[in-house]
């Protein structure tokens, strides 16, 4: 894989949403990724997460830290300035998933 500019560029658009939005086992909404400047990019690995994996458990979040590329060394040496990526962190450490909605503008 490349830098995270380049995974980007082979990932689906997101303009026709608003936001994807994460649900624990019981059904209660654990996270939202809008569609906004400084979290599109999350939008769209967190899509493509989501579509080929079935959900967001410990497969897909390892090759969503893969997909973000260099964010992810930046992500462990800087817990909390990467809310996205240290959910992946979280999943994997803790074998929890996530189910995800997408919601269309």
């Amino acid at each position: 894989m490349g830098n995270f500019a380049e995974n980007l560029a082979q990932l689906a658009d997101v303009a026709e949403f608003s936001k994807l939005e994460l649900f624990d086992a019981a059904g209660n909404s654990a996270a939202v990724i809008e569609n906004k400047p400084g979290s599109q990019g999350s939008l769209r690995v967190y899509r493509h997460l989501a579509e080929k994996w079935g959900s967001i458990n410990a497969e897909a979040a390892h090759e969503g830290l893969a997909l973000y590329a260099e964010h992810t060394g930046d992500a462990r040496q800087n817990p909390g300035k990467h809310p996205n990526i240290d959910r992946l962190f979280e999943i994997i450490g803790s074998g929890t998933a996530y189910s995800a909605h997408l919601t269309r503008v």
